[in-house]
Formats: C-alpha cells, sequence, structure tokens
C-alpha cells in the first residue's frame, strides 16, 4: 500500500521546526474576540485549539527529555482526563496570556528536540510504546492539523506534500474495511490503494492536500470526486482514527 520513502527524523524535525515558525507567525495577531471564536472543531473554540496544540507539544517534548535520560514517562500526568482538564482550564485565558503560552511550549518543544542526536531516534518512549521518531512524527501531525483546526491562516491547503504522504499512511486504519479504496492525486502521480483489490473499488481523486484533508476529518478546499464502480457516488463514510 504504501509507495513512498519513509521520511528520515532529521528531515521531520525540519518539517516541524518549520511548522512551529509559521505557528509563531500567526499568534500575535490574535485578538480576545478571535481567541473565543469556532475553531474547525466542534465544540471547541480557537483557544481550546492552541491550548490543545500547547499541550501536546509539551507532552511529546516530554517524551524526547526522559528518552534521552533512558526513562519511560507518561505524555500526560493524569492522563487522558488531566489532557481534557488541561485543555479547558488553559482555553480561558486571554488572547495575549494564551499566545506567550503556546509560544513557551514552543520554545520547550525547540530545545527538546534539537537535544535528540542522530543515534537517539530509536531510544523507546511511553507514547504508543515506540520510539522517538515515533513522537516527533505524532507532534508534526498534531502541529500541522491543530493549526489548521485553529483556522488562523494556515490551512490543509498549504500542508507540505511529504506530511499529506506521511498522513495518507498513518490514517490508513480509517479506511472502509469492505471496500478497495483508491485515492488519485490530481496535482502528482501520487496514489494510494487500501483494503483488499477484491472488494468493490471506490476511486477518490482531487489534489492531494484535499484528499489528506478528507481522511483526516477535515474539509476539503474542493469537492472530491468520487466513483463507485465507474459511477458518481458519495464519498465513503471513514472510520475511526488510529
Amino acid at each position: 500500500m504504501t509507495t513512498d520513502r519513509a521520511l528520515p527524523a532529521e528531515e521531520v524535525r525540519a518539517e516541524v521546526e518549520a511548522g512551529q515558525r509559521r505557528l509563531r507567525a500567526l499568534l500575535p495577531a490574535l485578538t480576545d474576540a478571535q481567541v473565543r471564536e469556532p475553531s474547525a472543531l466542534p465544540g471547541w473554540s480557537r483557544a481550546h485549539v492552541l491550548s490543545h496544540i500547547e499541550g501536546i507539544g509539551l507532552a511529546m517534548a516530554r517524551q524526547a527529555r526522559y528518552a534521552l535520560r533512558g526513562e519511560l514517562i507518561e505524555p500526560y500526568d493524569g492522563g487522558r482526563p488531566a489532557r481534557a482538564a488541561g485543555i479547558e482550564a488553559g482555553a480561558v485565558r486571554d488572547a495575549a496570556a494564551l499566545g506567550h503560552a503556546v509560544r513557551a511550549a514552543l520554545t520547550e518543544a525547540s530545545a527538546a528536540w534539537a537535544a535528540v542526536g542522530p543515534a537517539d531516534w530509536s531510544r523507546p518512549v511511553h507514547y504508543r510504546d515506540g520510539d522517538l521518531r515515533t513522537a516527533l512524527l505524532c507532534w508534526w501531525r498534531e502541529l500541522a492539523i491543530h493549526t489548521a483546526d485553529a483556522r488562523i491562516g494556515h490551512g490543509p491547503r498549504d500542508w507540505p506534500r511529504e506530511l499529506c504522504r506521511h498522513l495518507l499512511d498513518h490514517l490508513a486504519p480509517r479506511a472502509p474495511k469492505d471496500l478497495h479504496l483508491v485515492l488519485e492525486a490530481t496535482d502528482g502521480s501520487l496514489t494510494r490503494h487500501y483494503g483488499s483489490g477484491a472488494a468493490q473499488t471506490v476511486t477518490v481523486r482531487g489534489p492531494l492536500t484535499d484528499l489528506t484533508a478528507w481522511m483526516a476529518g477535515r474539509a476539503p478546499h474542493q469537492p472530491l470526486d468520487c466513483r463507485r464502480s465507474g459511477a458518481k457516488a458519495p464519498l465513503p463514510e471513514l472510520l475511526d482514527w488510529p
């Protein structure tokens, strides 16, 4: 199913740094009224999304810090309930306090990941019982997707192609099990096949960023073309996030 090379960890770290710089540049313009406005995520304001970016950035940086000591630790003290409570508590801050907190988290993330050397990427972490590269990939996904969710000027259509390729691989478990789902990018040669070729084929075509947005549960910039047995059809329902 996967046809693209796995991006080396050092290149992922460079992409993460670029994403952090983009977010930093977008934060100063936010007003108190704007952080209260809805995000792209149902029930969450921009402040909720930014508070989550702060939290996940610190959580993955913590995975890196402890891994370099040869220790394992939960991403969040108190697990998912503490994570949810932290997002709600952080979302009540005004734009200045929120921006300061997010910038501080980005600074810590940069420092933590900069400390990881070429021989360290296979060090184990608690997150998904993976390694440091796994944790870095998580931060890359979370940073890019939630920056888009915040609706502050950088959306899915701006996602780098390497990120799109990674997301299409990571999100493969979302493909329906009873279909042979084929994604065809109309702005390049990328094609993804999910499921068994013996199942009914559903082909979805569109720009790479729009295909990726759909697989990530986000709205494509323009409608995708979906065909089932050659006839136009509604997009299939995707499964839960992996």
